[in-house]
């Protein structure tokens, strides 16, 4: 077993739980994303306590307000819920030094990122400050909550977990980093293996640690089609076994004759049925997340509708990746007319036409899977506008729901917003877009400087510095140094 890095050590500087539970936040002229565009346009004042929404009101006129850490000024900006990663991969971010793209290929990508895992365990400062620096940021975009996936198997043994949980403790008032115990390695080792080897053993000595509640695998990778099934059930019976939530990789592909897997993952929930329905003995069950699931873009009308249909009685969520999705998937049509298809889930169509709502989240970033794009769960939906071709006014709250409430169901965070616009009691975790009025330009020009807020304490702010040449000055100032 791994130690954890010398970094890790030592105590947090931010607020204890003690010291949140006395605090208080006002948010004062702040705009909030009302369905009536009457109500949207005005001002209002949010009072925060103990973590929760405790007022609400409409202003008549601007609020004079003394920004301090217990009153923030919006100007006029709007406020969302905050972000949530319901996939995000913890430890191989920020690694695209040490891979080399040639064909671009999945394949390449899993064998160059597999060289780059061999490596992990020789160095847990620099895993840790990877995944510090993925925290950070992600708090930076307005991020409170995410669903870290970490691989456990031979490769790696528990050093990815070991460092994950010692960043989870780290930033636990800041961020809620659930962490998915994760097999992206297979859990057979040759085609004709019937019995799973050391990856399912570790993946179940890992579940026996306190506090981690996902279990996740990665079935496509498997030598056949019976062991990615066997794949399924291992897994599923270790969350049932475990108490734990349920995460696969799976679907991930744009072949008309691979057989949709998910019909699995149904089958499996069914034959564990009591485990993943809500009962008066079981109020918050479990939930079964299902991320990439690009086959099924090949799904007629009529198999969306029977798959809507049999899933509508479990707690099954998609959850697209554009970012990953997009760049890796379709390279087969590459010489058609019109290239690679748009081969990611399309979130607003599918709640439209079929009633199934799809969460959208950042998988990679920074590695040969996704070389592109940032952690800001905001420019998917801006992404989406133009691969969805959704802007009108329900698109455009769909998309933000993808990235915020959505998400949060996703990963079983039951005490989440039931809409975009606040209400009492619920949990006062907020980003607030400054400069941004209306939740359509909070999609199509997101904005840079944000405020993050989680349990009612603000944990980030972000602002920007301009320095421009004047045009009308015939000797221009020095640019300003940067304090």
């Amino acid at each position: 077993m791994s130690a954890v890095p010398p970094s890790a050590l030592g105590t947090s500087d931010e607020l204890s739980t003690e010291e949140r539970n006395l605090t208080s936040l006002t948010i004062a002229n702040v705009r909030l994303p009302h369905e009536d565009r009457a109500l949207a346009s005005r001002l209002w004042r949010l009072k925060c306590k103990l973590g929760k929404v405790e007022d609400i009101s409409l202003l008549q006129s601007r609020d004079d307000v003394k920004p301090d850490e217990s009153n923030i000024d919006a100007q006029g900006s709007i406020l969302i819920p905050s972000f949530c990663h319901s996939h995000v991969h913890l430890d191989k971010c920020f690694i695209l030094d040490r891979c080399t793209i040639v064909s671009g290929e999945f394949h390449e990508a899993l064998e160059v990122t597999g060289r780059a895992k061999a490596a992990f365990p020789l160095d847990l400062n620099d895993l840790y400050d990877r995944g510090a620096r993925l925290i950070r940021e992600s708090v930076q975009f307005g991020v409170t909550s995410m669903r870290a996936h970490v691989e456990v198997d031979s490769i790696v043994g528990f050093a990815c977990l070991d460092v994950a949980q010692a960043l989870q403790r780290k930033f636990e008032l800041i961020c809620d980093v659930q962490i998915a115990v994760f097999a992206q390695e297979p859990l057979f080792g040759a085609p004709g293996d019937t019995t799973p080897g050391l990856n399912f053993t570790l993946l179940q000595q890992a579940l026996q640690r306190d506090g981690l509640t996902v279990v996740g695998s990665a079935p496509y990778v498997e030598p056949t089609i019976e062991q990615a099934k066997s794949n399924i059930a291992l897994v599923m019976d270790l969350a049932v076994q475990y108490g734990a939530h349920l995460d696969f990789h799976l679907d991930y592909n744009l072949d008309a004759d691979a057989e949709p897997l998910i019909y699995e993952v149904i089958s499996q929930a069914r034959r564990n049925h009591e485990y993943w329905t809500q009962t008066p003995l079981r109020p918050r069950p479990r939930r079964i997340t299902v991320g990439h699931a690009t086959r099924l873009q090949l799904f007629t009308p009529a198999q969306w509708h029977h798959l809507a249909e049999a899933i509508k009685d479990l707690p099954i969520t998609l959850v697209g990746l554009p970012q990953s999705d997009m760049y890796m998937q379709g390279r087969q049509d590459w010489d058609q007319p019109l290239g690679a298809p748009r081969s990611t889930l399309r979130v607003p169509h599918i709640l439209n036409e079929y009633g199934i709502e799809i969460a959208m989240s950042v998988n990679n970033v920074g590695n040969a899977f996704t070389p592109q794009g940032s952690l800001d769960p905001l420019s998917l939906c801006t992404f989406g506008v133009a691969v969805f071709q959704s802007a009108t006014p329900a698109d455009i709250q769909t998309l933000v729901r993808s990235v915020t409430l959505t998400s949060k169901i996703t990963i079983g965070q039951d005490s989440a917003h039931l809409g975009l616009f606040p209400t009492r009691g619920d949990p006062a975790d907020f980003v607030i877009l400054h400069g941004t009025e209306t939740l359509q330009s909070a999609v199509l020009h997101p904005a840079w400087d944000r405020t993050t807020i989680r349990a009612g304490v603000m944990v980030s702010r972000r602002q920007t510095q301009v320095w421009f040449f004047d045009v009308d000055e015939g000797n221009p100032p020095a640019c300003p140094t940067q304090a």
